[in-house]
């Protein structure tokens, strides 16, 4: 199966100049555990529950005035549609993420949890082993 065929087409974005706030009221809203941050729609930032926690909350920041350029992560990981759904789960388990933005050139297309990876490999040991020790990354 490839990465296309199970990523989430409507992905959550935000802008730069967007408060900390502001963000977590969107990923509120909408139940999710990430944001890509987004600059003349490409791809310049991922923020996620850990990077408000210790960017914000531990180091006692004001949301409402700190942006999410100043805390988001900077260096995303992306993956391909036309990616098997292994190769996509060995490149988050080497790169210790749980979120895979997916694009084309560099046009967001679409988002890959490690949810949604668990979801779809009920059937594939193989896969279902990389899931394993990806969700038990921060033990390794």
């Amino acid at each position: 199966m490839t990465i296309g065929k199970l990523m989430v087409k409507n992905v959550i974005t935000l802008q730069t100049d967007a408060s900390a706030y502001d963000a977590v009221k969107l990923m509120n809203k909408n139940r999710i555990g990430c944001l890509l941050v987004v600059y003349n729609g490409e791809i310049v930032g991922i923020l996620t529950e850990r990077d408000l926690l210790e960017r914000v909350l531990e180091k006692c920041k004001n949301p409402k005035e700190i942006k999410v350029a100043e805390i988001m992560t900077r260096q995303v990981m992306v993956g391909k549609p036309d990616m098997e759904l292994v190769e996509a789960t060995r490149l988050m388990l080497e790169n210790k993420v749980k979120k895979l933005p997916i694009v084309e050139g560099n046009r967001l297309v679409g988002l890959v949890t490690l949810t949604d990876i668990a979801r779809a490999t009920s059937v594939d040991k193989k896969t279902i082993e990389l899931i394993e020790k990806l969700s038990n990354m921060h033990r390794i």
